[in-house]
């Protein structure tokens, strides 16, 4: 029985059943389910949504994007939404690609959550495959950070993305009836984006939820020349020995290449989506289902030289005439690379309230993916990436328990992943594998007045094989945690955690072996690597003091057997060779933020945020880990009325001189940004917001991207986003 077959009697068996749900955090019928949508971004109000973390004080930072700010913060890939939260950075491969970067880790160690499961796609594969969810649909964005994330898997040490996407509803609309739209436009790449959604009551106990989005992209403006002056440097330098030899039209190449600038090529993207749901309310309880589809086409832009070097030497094998084969290995190495990427997906929510003994809830969630995206050189597929897999977990929420002076409350789970993986093509340079999860959770948290102890282990086996290559692996990993904080009657929580967590290596890191033109690299997995294991102790402090909100942790991992993709200085088909290599390493980072009132009076208030972070990683022989984000600061001054509030930004990313053996560093730089976002009514059914970003038309890379040499951020831009509601 294949793994759609599945699925599909699965979903057929849930809604024979009826089985009745409601979300964990709306256990009171009569509560609201969406988050209020204000002006204020700084109200005190914060609704965890991932399954059982609503319940837990467990996290020691969460970082919630919702209303005003995710617009602000809109984008076409959840990296470039979060970036600049503290703590975070983006993968930035592509303006079409980009994963968040939680506290220096990416890849398989942060988890991307749609409502709790997996996005179940191939961006954990490479930083050039996007993460298949349209943000412009989004409700919220949760960043879930410390040693609660067990609860979503081992992997995700750096911690979770949680994004909560609408399409099953978690409750009815006021007056049956609850439609928004959004539409909007930029100048730095042509921008046009436009979405919407609708709930309807069908009668007392149904809701009905449909959304769409569509976003359309022009290769983007960049402040400067696409290469960075290294990069550039050294084709000029290349250029002027092929003109020296005689050759050309080899140096007139090298030496247009070296001279882009204002617009970064191939950067180009389209991307829609379409989905719909249904939820059946049952008093406290609930089911429903949604279907969703997501469509996008991105450029890939290459590094310079970069080409399909073995289509070429196919060519040159062929019986051609010279002139003719010269005439195909030029086109062919001027043609672009794009990725066509498509995703079917289907899931499912229950709910059944107990409501009284041990059990207050029992919940499930549950979701299939049907994965495809090509890999394009010009018009002609050249490999093709497909993903099928289905992710599950059931929740028992126990019901807080009083144990005189002292309460305990918390959650016990299982949970169950499969992945389907193969690629076909010259560059499928990971073989046909599959993955299978199974996890038994739980997360417990004992309270005595201002004080609180929190416990959670999670048991996972994973196991990995790759038909073609005759090899299996399987892996048992334990993982705990353990934290104690203390509230003192002024506002003030400090606590601290320490945790214990071990991964399995990922099936890219095991089975990898072959070109990957997309990041112009040659990529070599390790079968025989070991599970990674870290150590991790993290204090922290929130406090709400006379209207200010601030929060600042310290944290401090030390792996054993750390896991990382390093560039070895050799060569593999003309490629550079990047092999998974393992050691130990230890990490430290802060992480700080604070919004504070300034100034209060009857026409508005002035409010100042500031926000940082820092890390430091280094490797067991004592050279740095690569691509870690450096050193950054925000800081932003708002004015805050009735009609509109004023926003001034201010970025400092510090350069990057901390860097591998064969890593080149990134220059640090400062972006400032203006917006005035307009709320004519006091229900906001109509916002206006306007911006201006990066108004000194500053260059900017970003150190985490494998691209950052020849993939700048984006220069000056000017954008109008127009959101309503009714």
């Amino acid at each position: 029985m294949t793994i759609r077959t599945s699925a599909a009697l699965f979903l057929s068996a849930a809604s024979l059943a009826m089985i009745p749900a409601s979300p964990v955090w709306a256990q009171d019928e009569s509560q609201e389910g969406d988050l209020p949508h204000t002006h204020d971004p700084h109200e005190d109000v914060i609704v965890i949504t991932a399954g059982g973390l609503e319940r837990l004080d467990f996290l020691a930072g969460t970082s919630l994007v919702a209303g005003e700010q995710l617009d602000r913060n809109q984008n076409g890939q959840i990296g470039e939404v979060l970036e600049g939260l503290p703590g975070v950075s983006a993968s930035g491969f592509a303006p079409g690609a980009s994963r968040p970067i939680l506290r220096g880790f990416d890849g398989e160690r942060v988890r991307v959550l749609v409502d709790g499961i997996g996005s179940i796609d191939a961006s954990n594969t490479s930083a050039d495959h996007a993460v298949s969810i349209d943000p412009l649909t989004a409700d919220a964005i949760e960043v879930l950070r410390g040693p609660a994330v067990l609860l979503y898997g081992s992997s995700a040490i750096g911690g979770a993305v949680n994004v909560r996407d609408k399409r099953i509803p978690r409750d009815r609309p006021e007056g049956g009836f609850h439609a928004e739209g959004v539409v909007g436009m930029d100048t730095a790449s042509d921008l046009f984006k436009a979405g919407g959604a609708v709930d309807v009551a069908i009668g007392p106990n149904l809701v009905w939820h449909a959304d769409g989005s569509y976003r359309r992209s022009d290769d983007l403006e960049i402040a400067g020349f696409a290469l960075s002056d290294d990069l550039r440097a050294d084709l000029l330098a290349d250029a002027a020995e092929e003109f020296e030899e005689g050759h050309d039209e080899e140096g007139e190449e090298l030496l247009e290449a070296a001279n882009v600038r204002g617009v970064l090529p191939d950067s180009s993207s389209e991307t829609y989506s379409l989905g719909t749901g249904l939820t059946l309310f049952s008093g406290r309880s609930s089911f429903g289902v949604s279907v969703g589809y997501y469509d996008t086409l991105y450029g890939v832009p290459l590094a310079p030289g970069a080409g399909h070097h073995h289509d070429e030497e196919e060519h040159e094998d062929e019986d051609h005439d010279e002139d003719h084969e010269g005439e195909e290995g030029h086109e062919h190495g001027e043609e672009s690379v794009s990725i066509d990427l498509e995703q079917f997906r289907a899931d499912f929510r229950g709910d059944i309230y107990i409501g009284g003994g041990f059990l207050e809830n029992i919940t499930t969630r549950w979701g299939y993916s049907d994965y495809t995206h090509v890999e394009l050189e010009g018009d002609e597929v050249g490999t093709t990436f497909a993903v099928e897999g289905v992710e599950g977990r059931v929740e028992l929420i126990q019901s807080e328990q009083d144990l005189g002076g002292a309460s305990l409350r918390g959650s016990i789970g299982g949970q169950f992943f499969y992945r389907d993986f193969e690629a076909i093509g010259a560059e499928a340079f990971v073989p046909p594998n599959t993955t299978q999860q199974l996890a038994l959770f739980t997360l417990q948290e004992l309270r005595s007045g201002p004080v609180e102890v929190e416990a959670g282990a999670r048991w996972e086996n994973t196991a990995q094989e790759a038909p073609t290559l005759g090899l299996e692996r399987d892996f048992d990993t334990f993982s705990g945690a353990l934290g104690l904080s203390y509230t003192t009657g002024t506002g003030i929580r400090a606590g601290m955690n320490l945790s214990r967590t071990e991964r399995a290596p990922a099936s890219e890191e095991l089975f990898a072996d072959g070109p990957h033109i997309a990041t112009s690299q040659y990529e070599l997995g390790d079968p025989d690597l070991k599970v990674e294991s870290a150590w991790g102790l993290e204090a922290y402090a929130n406090a709400s003091i006379g209207g200010a909100d601030m929060r600042v942790a310290v944290y401090k991992n030390w792996f054993d057997d750390f896991i990382y993709l390093a560039e070895t200085g050799l060569e593999e088909d003309e490629l550079p060779l990047f092999a998974f290599q393992q050691q130990g390493a230890d990490w430290f980072g802060v992480e700080a933020e604070a919004s504070v009132p300034l100034w209060n009076g009857d026409a508005g208030g002035l409010i100042a945020d500031v926000s940082g972070s820092y890390i430091r990683a280094t490797l067991d022989d004592g050279s740095p880990v690569p691509r870690i984000p450096p050193l950054n600061i925000n800081a932003a001054l708002e004015w805050q009325s009735d009609f509109v509030d004023l926003r001034g930004e201010f970025e400092w990313y510090d350069e990057q001189n901390r860097v591998s053996a064969l890593e080149a560093p990134t220059d640090g730089f400062k972006h400032v940004n203006l917006s005035a976002n307009f709320h004519p009514f006091a229900d906001e059914r109509i916002v206006v917001l306007l911006q201006a970003n990066n108004i000194f038309d500053v260059e900017g890379r970003r150190h985490a991207s494998f691209t950052k040499d020849f993939v700048p951020l984006a220069g000056r831009n000017f954008s109008l986003t127009i959101r309503s509601r009714i």
